[in-house]
């Protein structure tokens, strides 16, 4: 049985053989969406950073998937460190891809849909 937070791990792995490691950048942050010039309405690719190295990257690519995730983080629970670092609550959901995707024209919607993990005594989970 895999449990939540180890779905990530295991999907990261598969990608990896899949797809190649030399194909994969890992701790890039885009932080822009390059639009098409010849279709104002296509994203053509991105821009980013490296977090460790002092390197700057542009991707181009015919299609781009814009998979940030949610914004767990304007969601906090009540305690102090509950449920950090989890795969379904995680730290590094900010928003971003929300803010990407307004600059560069997307239609936003369904956005008054909010996770909120089910808690019961001596647990929490996305269940229920």
């Amino acid at each position: 049985m895999i449990n939540g937070e180890s779905y990530k791990p295991v999907i990261a792995e598969a990608a990896k053989m899949a797809i190649g490691e030399e194909n994969i950048y890992e701790r890039v942050f885009i932080f822009e969406l390059l639009k098409d010039k010849n279709d104002p309405n296509a994203v053509a690719g991105a821009v980013g950073f490296s977090v460790r190295q002092p390197k700057f990257y542009v991707f181009k690519a015919k299609a781009v998937l814009l998979a940030t995730g949610g914004a767990t983080l304007l969601f906090r629970p009540r305690s102090t460190g509950e449920a950090a670092g989890r795969t379904w609550y995680a730290i590094f959901d900010t928003g971003s891809g929300y803010y990407m995707g307004l600059k560069a024209g997307a239609m936003l919607t369904q956005f008054e849909h909010r996770f909120i993990p089910f808690r019961f005594k001596d647990g929490y989970g996305p269940v229920g």
